[in-house]
């Protein structure tokens, strides 16, 4: 910026006075404080220019944040104002979201969280516009299902899937739950020389194992009691296509056993027949089981996996790839809204910075279905609340190792406040780098796990003069 950012923040406490002096120092922030309602909107009414952010305690005496913040709304509606609380709770939000805040901040405050919310709503300052649209690749695959790719991890699966789509071999795609298995799978079959053949999918969880069984290769009639005709399986149905066995690891051993033969030579026996079926089928099978871990468990046969392994796909979670949420939310939305009959929707910057901090532990399922409540609600403020109430009580995931052996530094010649400005740089520095090595010095993981803005994330690098390990 070509001018200092100028902030107003209204409290009444000398500490935090002093904590945002130091975390948004001059000549870059310009900070003014007051201590009452009347002070916040005379000081706002009155500058020639508005300010560039209004920050506004819970507690400001006499009437509260919620109405100090409608009085700024209808002073300076043009300026963002945020609202700063010890319990941010959600009713509280909400009043305050309908008051007019655009964001919210814990206290006590830390220097990371102030500098997100300063450049989350302060587009002067705010970290480059995202990629454009030719740098994304999307694929429609019919059905209200698409295939989006803009992150490196995602366009590598991209490549993979066209380079071994050709190639007639079982793949293994692995990935937590809702993470897009199945869509990766319809891609798969799209480039595969059976893409003009039947795709279909059994859900191995779903069903009691005597039942998936029948299922998946059918039943002579007499077979069991009420099988009154002969019904043909899955694979039989499936002949010269593709199946996706989806959760492929809650597949019983017995079972297991059967899917092996036909994995190797395509060869399968109904329940009551005494002949075998041959057919061609491609097999494809998703899981969010450690594989391993079951195979050590004995509840999934390692000969089998060696069979399903012969290309193996990681789709990463949401929270790896947060760079592609924003293209995500579009087609979600446009997707639903076609579906549904319903109205094209729009999300504001401040709804898209939200959904980019959210982990998202429920991956692409939770985000349709959270975009799926917004297209039909239309309530920008409860949608905001929603995912934002789930942002502040949040809890860092440092384990007690990230703290071990870190200099303790005493108050001796040099006082205490240097001492513990020094533990601090100490620990930060050494949680930092700590996180940069787990996730191989990918900076916007990085930020993520540690909580704080990607941009903060490279001035502490530079601060710290942190390097990557040779």
């Amino acid at each position: 910026m070509d001018r200092p950012l100028y902030l107003l923040i209204a409290q009444n406490s000398p500490e935090i006075a002093s904590s945002f002096t130091e975390f948004l120092p001059p000549p870059q922030f310009r900070i003014e404080f007051v201590t009452t309602m009347e002070d916040c909107t005379r000081s706002a009414g009155r500058r020639a220019t508005p300010c560039d952010l209004i920050l506004v305690d819970e507690s400001l005496p006499p009437s509260g944040a919620v109405e100090a913040l409608r009085r700024l709304r209808s002073i300076r509606p043009e300026t963002p104002t945020a609202l700063m609380s010890a319990a941010l709770r959600p009713k509280l939000m909400y009043e305050a979201s309908e008051a007019g805040a655009r964001g919210f901040l814990n206290k006590p405050a830390q220097a990371g969280d102030v500098e997100e919310l300063v450049v989350t709503l302060c587009p002067q300052i705010a970290d480059p516009k995202p990629e454009t649209d030719a740098s994304v690749h999307t694929e429609d695959l019919g059905a209200g299902q698409f295939f989006l790719a803009s992150s490196p991890a995602m366009l590598t699966i991209l490549k993979q899937v066209r380079q071994l789509s050709r190639a007639d071999v079982p793949v293994l795609i692995t990935g937590e739950s809702g993470v897009g298995k199945e869509v990766v799978a319809m891609l798969i079959h799209k480039y595969s020389l059976r893409a003009n053949r039947t795709l279909l999918k059994v859900n191995c969880a779903a069903l009691p194992n005597d039942l998936l069984e029948s299922e998946l290769f059918g039943y002579e009639a007499g077979a069991f009691t009420g099988a009154a005709r002969a019904k043909p399986g899955k694979f039989d149905i499936c002949d010269k296509g593709t199946i996706l066995l989806d959760e492929i690891g809650e597949m019983s051993p017995q079972l297991q056993a059967k899917l092996l033969h036909v994995l190797q030579d395509g060869t399968f026996s109904r329940l009551g027949s005494r002949v075998n079926t041959k057919v061609d089928v491609r097999v494809l099978a998703a899981t969010n089981v450690n594989i391993e871990q079951a195979i050590e468990e004995k509840k999934f046969r390692e000969d089998l996996y060696y069979r399903l392994n012969a290309f193996i796909l990681r789709v990463p979670p949401l929270r790896e790839r947060t760079e592609e949420i924003p293209w995500l939310l579009r087609n979600l939305a446009a997707k639903l809204a076609e579906a549904n009959g319903l109205e094209p929707i729009q999300f504001s910057a401040r709804m898209v910075a939200a959904a980019m901090k959210y982990q998202w532990p429920g991956n692409l399922r939770e985000l349709g279905n959270f975009v799926k409540r917004y297209l039909i609600m239309r309530d920008e403020t409860a949608a905001l609340v929603e995912l934002e109430s789930k942002l502040v009580t949040r809890t860092p995931s440092f384990s007690a190792e990230s703290y071990s052996n870190v200099r303790v530094i005493t108050p001796g010649s040099t006082g205490l406040k240097s001492a513990v400005r020094s533990n601090k740089d100490e620990t930060e520095s050494r949680i930092i780098r700590d996180v940069l090595e787990e996730v191989r010095w990918n900076r916007r993981i990085a930020a993520e796990r540690l909580q704080i803005s990607y941009k903060s994330l490279l001035q502490k690098i530079r601060y710290y003069n942190l390097e990557a390990s040779a």
